[in-house]
């Protein structure tokens, strides 16, 4: 084999190397709020109990959760093309490590609930600088793609983490699922000091102003096709935050399955999304980003629908579970497409676009998440509310763009 033979194949190596520790990393980072989210839900019943809290304070400390997701978005986005990608992350992973160590430590629910919103507001720099750092590296259909594998890695987090927090409440109490939380953080602290490159050359920095600040989030509001796009992928994400926060008590309480049976029902929807972003990895190549959003968003809807039929008719399990497996996956092949089309125009912004994106998901998120807590009002109708309205704004940008070309 000739040298240049040789260094040509060390090269590639090298280069898969590099994008397996970017997938690695940037997963693990992604992965951190459903992580921090979905461990501790078969836990739920029990913290009640102990903290003698009611149900829906108890799923305020998820609604708290996503405030502060939306919240540090805002501020860690903007920072990053201010001063870089790292500082704003590390900063971001230390405070959550020592928030869930607050968690785990709570003595009551109030507590509980301010420790969540700063765990999440530490938890927020790894979803939006993840996210930037995916637009600094890659850009068009390769942006997409590695999107979708993304979800490859970040999706073993809803998968793992009901199953392991189920598993975990046979050795400890809820305490030690949050031990656990904060281990992950410092192990994801280890791993950016270590192996993590700055993605974002010094070129690009720009002024840390508030005014310039506001100025971008003014553009980007103003900019139709990325509210658009934004606002679609917020309204299904909304959708499964509904599920996320109303599936343990209708599903352990209402049909009586146990925390480990229901982990596992979690984890089967978790590989549902993985398996859906895989599968928009491979079609990507063959169809525009936007014909993929439209299918998923489609399919969403009727999975919606299907739940919200089961839930009403108080149908068998089973008639329950496989449409909420069809719109739960769908977030697979839903938010890459939504994402990536809604940072392509957006390369010298894009912590700010993408802790916009964030703030949109994780708001609208969090309006979702007491709605289902009202009585009388089923899963099903949130879920399939939140994935018709975002079918329907997606429909009249699709539109809109038409019209101008």
């Amino acid at each position: 084999m000739s040298t240049s033979a040789v260094q040509s194949s060390q090269g590639e190596t090298t280069a898969k190397a590099g994008k397996l520790r970017y997938l690695l990393i940037l997963g693990g980072l992604s992965a951190l709020a459903p992580f921090s989210i979905d461990m501790y839900l078969p836990a739920l019943p029990r913290m009640s109990s102990d903290l003698q809290a009611s149900d829906a304070a108890l799923q305020f400390t998820l609604s708290a959760f996503i405030i502060g997701l939306a919240a540090g978005q805002l501020v860690a986005g903007p920072l990053s093309d201010s001063f870089g990608r790292r500082k704003p992350l590390l900063a971001g992973l230390v405070l959550y490590s020592l928030a869930v160590a607050l968690c785990a430590m709570s003595p009551s629910i109030g507590v509980l609930i301010a420790a969540r919103m700063l765990q999440a507001f530490g938890a927020a720099a790894g979803i939006v600088i993840a996210r930037a750092v995916v637009r600094d590296l890659f850009s068009g259909r390769q942006m997409t793609k590695f999107f979708s594998t993304l979800l490859l890695v970040s999706g073993i987090g809803p998968v793992l983490a009901p199953v392991l927090g189920g598993q975990l409440l046979r050795l400890t109490s809820w305490r030690g699922v949050f031990v656990v939380q904060a281990l992950f953080g410092v192990l994801l602290l280890i791993a950016v000091l270590s192996m993590l490159p700055e993605s974002l050359s010094a070129d690009r920095h720009r002024p840390a102003r508030l005014g310039a600040t506001l100025r971008t989030y003014g553009r980007l509001l103003a900019d139709r096709g990325f509210l658009g796009y934004a606002l679609a992928g917020g309204l299904m994400f909304a959708g499964l935050f509904a599920y996320v926060s109303a599936s343990s008590f209708v599903l352990q309480g209402f049909y009586g399955l146990n925390p480990q049976q229901y982990s596992l029902v979690f984890g089967a929807n978790g590989v549902g999304i993985v398996l859906a972003g895989q599968l928009n990895g491979l079609l990507v190549n063959r169809f525009p980003e936007r014909r993929l959003l439209a299918a998923g968003l489609a399919i969403g809807t009727v999975g919606g629908a299907g739940v919200l039929v089961a839930g009403v008719l108080s149908l068998p399990l089973a008639a329950l579970l496989v449409p909420l497996f069809c719109q739960v996956s769908m977030i697979g092949l839903v938010m890459p497409n939504a994402t990536s089309l809604a940072l392509a125009g957006q390369p010298d912004h894009a912590g700010a676009a993408s802790a916009l994106m964030g703030v949109a998901q994780f708001t609208i998120g969090a309006l979702a998440t007491p709605l289902v807590g009202i009585d009388g009002v089923p899963m099903g109708a949130v879920m399939a509310g939140f994935a018709l309205t975002a079918l329907i704004v997606f429909v009249t940008v699709a539109r809109a763009r038409r019209a101008r070309a």
